[in-house]
């Protein structure tokens, strides 16, 4: 099951698009890197379906201040998320941004937290960590930098939340 199965809000049509590629049987197995969720958005199709989307509650309001946006960072939302900023600031060059960072909270199971450059030296030299972990992790933390920046850049206001001490980087 998953987390929309539990949502009981009842939701515009237009205010939900699925993105067909990352369905949970689609033909990816995730989205999971930064340059992937960019990369949705240069789709003209997928444009303009957001731009139709996005117009339509644009119009409806009697005076728009601005928008927020909360996006995934440590997945390849990131890349989406900073794209979707990036066309409202373009489109919407006098209203607000406030954009939301979210990370999730990795649970600490007593094991020792350690840099990207650590974890590379273990796993060559050593051997400990699987490739696949260091892969993860590296996505992480790249995915994290590139979303923060490029949200910041096209926000008014970003505010990154975690539950996580670390921002959800383990």
């Amino acid at each position: 099951r998953l987390w929309s199965d539990f949502l009981n809000v009842p939701l515009h049509p237009k205010s939900v698009y699925v993105i067909r590629q990352y369905l949970h049987d689609g033909d990816c197995n995730c989205l999971e890197a930064f340059g992937q969720g960019e990369s949705l958005l240069q789709d003209p199709h997928c444009l303009e379906e957001l731009d139709d989307r996005l117009h339509f509650f644009v119009e409806e309001c009697d005076y728009l201040q601005g928008f927020q946006v909360l996006c995934d960072l440590h997945n390849g939302f990131s890349g989406v998320g900073s794209k979707v900023t990036e066309l409202l600031c373009d489109e919407y060059s006098g209203k607000g941004i406030l954009s939301w960072g979210l990370m999730p909270a990795w649970s600490d199971t007593g094991e020792e937290r350690c840099s990207i450059g650590t974890i590379f030296f273990l796993v060559c030299i050593f051997g400990f960590l699987p490739l696949q972990d260091l892969q993860k992790n590296v996505y992480r933390l790249m995915n994290a930098a590139l979303g923060m920046t490029r949200l910041t850049s096209h926000s008014s206001l970003f505010c990154p939340l975690s539950l996580g001490r670390t921002l959800g980087l383990k």
